[in-house]
């Protein structure tokens, strides 16, 4: 039954998008990091991408998390002389992580979510609608 097919389709995202929250989550809380030695790196931020997955049982095309990327973005830095990580002239590197990005994604992602869950709920509905009718 395609309502079937659409909830299973839909489930899927909602895999994919509690994924995605799940490595924002790790990067805002690394956000804050540094690196541990003067030539060492801090956290490096995490792209996570989306990959389509053929369920030839069901006959339907699912998402995934595919690969988790790393961000080849350059790092910051913060003058603190004091730091154990601080180089020569006093500058400690700092994650590439830019929490205002991340809220963004993270919204995206909910968004994404929030449409996959209503997906589910209304192939639900119709699905009992449909039971009901032939119960008459």
């Amino acid at each position: 039954m395609d309502l079937v097919k659409s909830m299973m389709i839909a489930a899927s995202g909602l895999k994919a998008q509690g994924g995605r929250m799940r490595v924002i989550a790790e990067n805002m809380a690394n956000a804050g990091s540094t690196a541990k030695t003067p030539d060492g790196e801090p956290y490096r931020r995490k792209i996570p991408t989306f990959a389509s997955e053929l369920d030839r049982a069901a006959g339907v095309e699912r998402v995934k998390i595919g690969k988790i990327e790393r961000d080849a973005g350059a790092f910051g830095e913060r003058y603190e002389p004091g730091h154990p990580a601080a180089n020569e002239q006093g500058y400690v590197k700092t994650s590439n992580v830019n929490t205002m990005i991340e809220s963004i994604d993270m919204g995206q992602a909910q968004r994404g979510y929030e449409a996959n869950l209503n997906v589910i709920n209304t192939s639900r509905r119709m699905l009992n609608a449909t039971i009901d009718l032939l119960r008459r």
